[in-house]
């Protein structure tokens, strides 16, 4: 009976063990089968010092860039730097021969590293007989590049070139997450040139996913068939963050798919139309011309994560979304 005893202990042990192995054997295989996004932990940042114009204060404001850590003492335009694939809303423009910054995108302490805070805030600029703006700025984070510098603030949807080449076919973005939504009923639009007006709807903060198979014609016109999409917004706060959280990415037309919303989901058309760099260097609209078919493979990602949603100028002031460790899963 002792021998019985003995054998069924060392069965216990020998089932913990493996249970234990076969729980590091799927941990090794999850890590496998994700796959960072460069820069993705948000843990190196370039700190742009730039001195505004003595006209509207002269003061120095702080721009962060992700990509290898760096402090720029210089008003240089900026461009991705150390193969980084992100660009954020934070801008250095120069309109009417003033250097005016916007900051909507923040590095933040994050445990033993750093994360992205975007926020939706009022940017003003006055200087009188001159120019009197105030407008709503959103916070953005995306794959792509900012042409700088920005010498208007007409339409700033038509700056951003969006996405980068990719040819890979994931199933999810997987990444963290925290928001701070204001519970206000309505959202405003402020343009810097017109009276604020009142948008219907709370304001929510979005995560999106764009995969497309682009090729640009003998015009430099930008064309695109949908591949994949996800879409997300979040409407509510949360208490912390929400770590690891996985959003799947749907191939092909999706249009009869449960959930499916045209208006966020559909072709990027009308105001919500993406932009990006053509072969000639201009940034130019791309032409969504429908869906593809779902086994097709993509020639760009867009991934983007926004503060506020509902396009240009439109949000509620104080709205925060914080972003860490994005990654694709295969």
């Amino acid at each position: 009976m002792k021998h019985f005893d003995k054998y069924k202990d060392k069965m216990k042990k020998i089932k913990v063990l493996t249970l234990v192995a076969m729980a590091f054997c799927l941990s090794v295989q999850a890590g496998a089968q994700s796959e960072l996004i460069k820069y993705g932990d948000f843990n190196q940042w370039i700190v742009r010092n730039i001195k505004e114009s003595k006209i509207i204060g002269g003061a120095t404001k702080q721009l962060y860039e992700v990509g290898p850590d760096a402090i720029w003492d210089n008003n240089d335009e900026y461009t991705n730097q150390g193969g980084s694939p992100w660009a954020t809303s934070n801008v250095m423009a120069r309109v009417c021969g003033i250097t005016k910054t916007n900051t909507s995108v923040y590095r933040e302490k994050r445990g033993d590293g750093y994360c992205a805070r975007l926020e939706t805030h009022e940017e003003k600029v006055k200087v009188l007989g001159i120019v009197n703006i105030e407008v709503l700025a959103a916070g953005s984070l995306f794959l792509g590049h900012v042409p700088e510098p920005i010498t208007s603030t007409s339409n700033p949807m038509n700056k951003l070139s969006l996405g980068i080449p990719f040819t890979k076919r994931p199933k999810a973005l997987r990444f963290d997450y925290k928001v701070k939504m204001t519970g206000e009923p309505n959202r405003i639009r402020q343009t810097g040139f017109s009276r604020i007006s009142k948008v219907e709807g709370p304001d929510m903060a979005d995560a999106l996913v764009i995969l497309q198979k682009r090729w640009e014609d003998e015009n430099g016109k930008i064309h695109a068939k949908r591949v994949g999409t996800m879409v997300y917004h979040f409407s509510k706060s949360t208490n912390d963050w929400v770590n690891g959280a996985e959003f799947p990415i749907l191939y092909g037309d999706i249009s009869k798919t449960p959930g499916y919303q045209e208006e966020y989901m559909g072709m990027m058309i009308g105001d919500r139309t993406f932009n990006a760099e053509n072969s000639r260097g201009k940034v130019v609209p791309i032409k969504e011309e429908g869906w593809a078919d779902a086994n097709e493979t993509p020639t760009h990602v867009v991934v983007k994560f926004d503060s506020s949603c509902g396009g240009a100028y439109i949000g509620s002031i104080g709205s925060t979304l914080w972003v860490d460790n994005v990654e694709f899963v295969y």
